[in-house]
């Protein structure tokens, strides 16, 4: 298996100046674990998971969504209650999402059981959860090349000891940068980026920085790379999954360490593909998504960005 991805499963009401949409698709597992899939299929890899828990209301219909995008499902569970919900709007340049509503339901009580089959994974993608779970989750596999793991400006206030605990057990930790700045109670990126790899004893650090691309820190030297420009912002939620995802399993096709350049190639294929979940509500985007016009952006961003 090239890439284990463990998150949330949910259903999101969402409100953006584009339109409405009740009851959406999503949730980190959902947007990762097709992003993955996708590159996974387009590399010929060696198949993705996901492991996460919903209610008996969830809909047969996105099940079969999972299943024709080849994932394994084996680990999802299936308990009495409702699917995790989120109600959100976006407004303006969209950058910020305003919660409304959060119904943890059956995610509240989530301890995630890895199935035997999948603890040996080539990579290990802890998806935003808490991090207590993020632990118990790392301390069930055995990845053969490395653990990604992302998190949130929530448990930074919440659970920041539990965080900068979990933070040393992985190879690679991804924020945004705002998050960054919180964690390391620095305002310059630079700095705080700094910090946060102290606090996480070395490693890789990736800062998500939203329109205006991304920046990550290896052992060997410093990457930045712009974002892709989209016109046709539509749902701008599940982009920073569904760049983590695409990251995974770029990097499943490697051995050994990682160096700078295969990280810099994975953040290339990172940024394409969060630019297309953007232009539609939930999945849908990336579960559309054709080789053809994915080579078509990749070859665009490459001239702008002047990656080779």
């Amino acid at each position: 298996m090239d890439v284990l991805v463990v998150g949330s499963l949910a259903y999101d009401s969402l409100e953006t100046p584009f339109g409405k949409k009740e009851d959406e698709l999503g949730g980190s597992a959902s947007y990762g674990g097709f992003s993955a899939s996708f590159h996974d299929s387009i590399n010929n890899g060696n198949g993705i998971a996901i492991v996460g828990v919903v209610g008996n209301d969830f809909k047969q219909e996105h099940i079969g969504w999972y299943k024709d995008a080849n994932l394994d499902i084996s680990g999802l569970e299936i308990k009495d209650g409702l699917t995790f919900r989120w109600k959100g709007s976006y407004h303006g340049d969209m950058s910020q999402a305003v919660t409304h509503d959060t119904q943890l339901n059956v995610f509240e009580t989530f301890n995630p059981v890895v199935p035997k089959t999948h603890c040996k994974p080539k990579i290990l993608m802890c998806a935003n959860l808490l991090p207590s779970i993020q632990a118990s989750i790392i301390e069930q596999t055995q990845p053969s090349r490395l653990t990604i793991l992302d998190s949130m400006n929530l448990w930074i206030e919440i659970s920041r000891e539990d965080l900068l605990n979990v933070i040393k057990k992985v190879e690679i930790l991804i924020l945004n940068d705002a998050e960054v700045k919180m964690l390391a109670g620095d305002e310059n990126l630079i700095r705080a980026s700094k910090k946060v790899l102290e606090l996480s004893d070395g490693g890789i650090l990736v800062v998500k920085k939203g329109e205006h691309g991304v920046i990550a820190f290896h052992p060997d030297g410093i990457v930045s790379i712009p974002s892709f420009p989209v016109e046709n912002l539509r749902d701008p939620t599940g982009c920073g999954d569904s760049f983590a995802g695409a990251m995974a399993q770029r990097l499943s096709g490697g051995e050994g360490e990682l160096t700078l350049h295969e990280l810099s190639e994975s953040l290339v294929h990172a940024t394409v593909t969060a630019s297309f979940t953007l232009e539609e509500f939930g999945t849908a985007r990336l579960r559309e998504l054709t080789r053809a016009e994915y080579q078509q952006r990749l070859d665009a961003y490459r001239m702008i960005s002047r990656t080779s």
